[in-house]
């Protein structure tokens, strides 16, 4: 089902076979993203994925559109904090379109000095929707909380200071740095042989230049203690991130922490939702979710409350993590977080958007593609005692940063909300 063929001049080109599928999706990713950005860049990594759509050498950004859009196709892009990628979707009759397209864009966008000055307030529009709405804004404080004054914290999109100074001959350098063979890999999902790839990928492999993988800003931790982010500000409810460091995407705890977190947060059976919403009534919604980065991660708590009920919805949250510390889950629970994530893994794959997704950031994340029903075998070697294990490991109180954006203007009583034993 999986294909990989690494070129002499390491560009990394991957095939899904879905033959039953009717469409193909297909992706150019590249190993850049907010980590590999200083401070003056911040945002630029961001900044470029807006502009590759803004005009090549051969198209404008209308035609760009239009030649995807008109054989009943959808093309996008995505920034995060280590990757970037261009995708596009259509019927597999029209796969050489789709990648003739996003190889243009790739390599030879233009950077057009109006366009940049166009666009730069584009991405202002979107920084401040981003402040329009509470729980978005409250992620990004969280992030910037568990890794202050360091690129992994800082917004993807930048700030508008760092956009502000930014212009094409820094956009330019950045893209020719980054864009190269070594970062790149392509990958298409659905009704495709590999060998069609291959031959597609002709012109992308000849023309792409040579180059080193991106390199990232390490992570560092200094906290001690405790830490709270209040941004105030008028508003209906109380948005709220806990934000706990964790382990990296290569520490093999993280299926103990998948299931942990299943257990904690992640679904209408979780722990959090039953006391919070059901049995107590104080959020319409409360979830968790973990990220898994090169040298750390995070599992983040995040819920909508009433600015009074914020000090009792976290002391339950506490409490639901010192239960996880205290006592191992039952065999029980514990088979039914399993059955749940790898029901959610299969569904997932049914899609040729998501097999795009899963053989790419397998590949940028670990060098090789790991099987699912390997994801199912380690996800079935996981005892009760592994997940209290890294509930032990990581409920720290050197981990825990609390975020939030609310009405409230002091965060002396919230201190004594966060103890953990």
């Amino acid at each position: 089902m999986y294909h990989v063929t690494k070129l002499p001049n390491k560009l990394r080109l991957a095939t899904v076979e879905m033959p039953h599928m009717a469409s193909v999706s297909l992706g150019i990713w590249s190993a850049v993203g907010s980590r590999c950005e200083r401070k003056t860049e911040s945002g630029i990594s961001h900044f470029i994925e807006h502009m590759l759509f803004k005009g090549t050498s051969r198209r404008t950004a209308i035609q760009i559109s239009q030649e995807i859009e008109g054989i009943g196709g959808y093309i996008n892009a995505c920034t995060s904090e280590e990757n970037t990628c261009y995708h596009a979707r259509a019927h597999a009759k029209h796969a050489s379109k789709l990648m003739d397209v996003l190889v243009d864009m790739y390599l030879n966008p233009i950077f057009d000095r109006r366009e940049i000055c166009r666009e730069r307030n584009v991405i202002k529009e979107e920084i401040a929707m981003t402040y329009d709405q509470p729980s978005q804004h409250v992620l990004e404080l969280s992030d910037n909380t568990l890794w202050p004054n360091q690129p992994l914290g800082q917004s993807i999109a930048g700030n508008e200071r760092s956009l502000n100074a930014t212009r094409g001959k820094q956009l330019m350098s950045f893209h020719s740095k980054h864009y190269v063979s070594a970062s790149t890999v392509v990958v298409a999902a659905g009704n495709i042989r590999h060998t069609e790839l291959l031959h597609l990928a002709k012109k992308l492999a000849k023309e792409i230049p040579k180059g080193r993988l991106s390199k990232w800003f390490p992570a560092t931790q200094k906290q001690k203690g405790p830490e709270i982010c209040l941004f105030t500000r008028s508003t209906e409810q109380t948005q709220l991130a806990l934000g706990i460091r964790t382990c990296s995407r290569h520490d093999h705890r993280r299926f103990a922490l998948r299931l942990l977190n299943t257990l904690l947060g992640e679904n209408m059976s979780s722990r959090l939702f039953r006391s919070i919403r059901e049995e107590h009534g104080l959020a319409y919604n409360i979830y968790s979710i973990p990220n898994f980065y090169h040298d750390t991660g995070s599992l983040t708590i995040t819920a909508g409350l009433d600015t009074a009920n914020t000090e009792k919805a976290l002391k339950l949250t506490m409490e639901e993590l010192q239960k996880l510390r205290n006592k191992a889950p039952s065999i029980g629970e514990l088979r039914r977080a399993r059955d749940y994530l790898i029901g959610q893994l299969e569904l997932s794959l049914e899609s040729t958007d998501n097999q795009m997704n899963w053989v790419a950031e397998q590949l940028l994340g670990f060098e090789k593609i790991i099987p699912p029903n390997q994801i199912k075998d380690y996800l079935h070697e996981i005892r009760p005692s592994d997940i209290r294990g890294a509930a032990i490991d990581f409920f720290q109180p050197e981990n825990i940063c609390l975020s939030m954006v609310s009405p409230l203007k002091s965060k002396r009583k919230l201190l004594k909300c966060l103890k953990i034993d």
